[in-house]
């Protein structure tokens, strides 16, 4: 197992290498940075300024942009980061980590919350439509996911906010916070009221992964439901529910593992339309305002920061195989 481990962890390192390249020479193509647009925002676009700009953007190392001077940019870049410096943000001059964490709470509430009630409410009805497959359950299910499902995020977000905040008034439209909530206020009143603010997110990112999830749980289901095993299980003389929850669902869990990896990056990138359309100050929307402005450094340590997430993420779920099916063995 831990030879296993360690392999897999050099392998990731490579992966991030060539993922980190490729991101910086993206971002490095880019048309403009926020030093450049901040620069030529305040200085008329002369000859000596821009000399002046030139010099602005060694400091950063973004002033050459022919192949081999990427190249150096990025090398640096990488050293950087594997010393644990993802570089100084170039549009607050705070440390991306820094930034990054600072944000990160919202999202991971969020996504953590939402990923607890789309599980709780999936996996079961997954489970229960593939037992009564083509009944008048399974049909209505079918129906509501797949509208879920075909529902563009910021469009169902923006009726949501429509129909309950501005509407009914049931919730504020945006925010974290009450606007007109007193500055001195903290502890269990503050708590509260985020929380009140965080309902309708959760709803729109809940309700939106619930048919994927759904699906995909009751098409494992069925094909487990008609393996040999389960017929001989029945033949035994076994109940319904002994049945299903002690033979199927275990083994309908072990595709479903397969989800997990993605579900980490999830939980701490943040949803950068959902964050956006509710004006949360999380790490998605922090991420979509710095991508827009240009920020290159931020662009490149966000992105690696969910880069690496996502091959930690693929790794606890090989793991993961092992725990659910003891007999998959891991590779030597």
């Amino acid at each position: 197992m831990l030879k296993y481990v360690l392999k897999r962890l050099l392998t990731a390192c490579f992966i991030l290498v060539g993922v980190s390249f490729l991101i910086y020479l993206i971002v490095r193509l880019m048309p403009t940075n926020v030093i450049e647009s901040n620069y030529y925002a305040t200085h008329e676009k002369t000859e000596g300024n821009a000399e002046a700009l030139k010099q602005l953007l060694a400091r950063y190392n973004l002033d050459d942009d022919s192949f081999w001077g990427i190249i150096k940019g990025w090398w640096i870049w990488l050293m950087n980061f594997f010393r644990g410096d993802l570089g100084v943000s170039l549009t607050n001059d705070k440390p991306v980590q820094e930034i990054i964490f600072a944000n990160m709470g919202t999202s991971f509430a969020v996504s953590f919350v939402s990923l607890i009630l789309e599980l709780i409410i999936a996996i079961p009805l997954g489970i229960k439509c593939a037992c009564n497959q083509y009944g008048k359950l399974d049909y209505a299910v079918t129906v509501f996911t797949m509208i879920g499902i075909s529902f563009p995020s910021f469009f169902f977000a923006g009726i949501i906010i429509k129909v309950f905040a501005v509407d009914l008034g049931w919730f504020e439209a945006g925010g974290l916070s009450t606007p007109s909530l007193p500055i001195d206020v903290s502890g269990f009143e503050l708590f509260i009221n985020q929380c009140w603010h965080l309902i309708l997110p959760i709803f729109v990112l809940t309700v939106l992964s619930i048919g994927s999830m759904m699906r995909y749980t009751r098409t494992n289901t069925l094909e487990v439901l008609n393996a040999d095993y389960i017929r001989t299980a029945r033949a035994k003389g076994l109940s319904e529910n002994s049945v299903v929850y002690k033979h199927v669902f275990r083994n309908t869990l072990i595709p479903l593992i397969t989800t997990l990896a993605g579900m980490l990056p999830a939980l701490f990138g943040g949803s950068m339309i959902v964050e956006q359309m509710f004006s949360l100050p999380g790490i998605g929307n922090t991420a979509y305002t710095m991508t827009r402005g240009g920020d290159i450094t931020f662009i490149m340590g966000y992105d690696m920061f969910i880069a690496a997430l996502t091959v930690i993420g693929i790794l606890l779920t090989d793991l993961m195989y092992v725990v659910v099916d003891p007999r998959v063995k891991l590779g030597k």
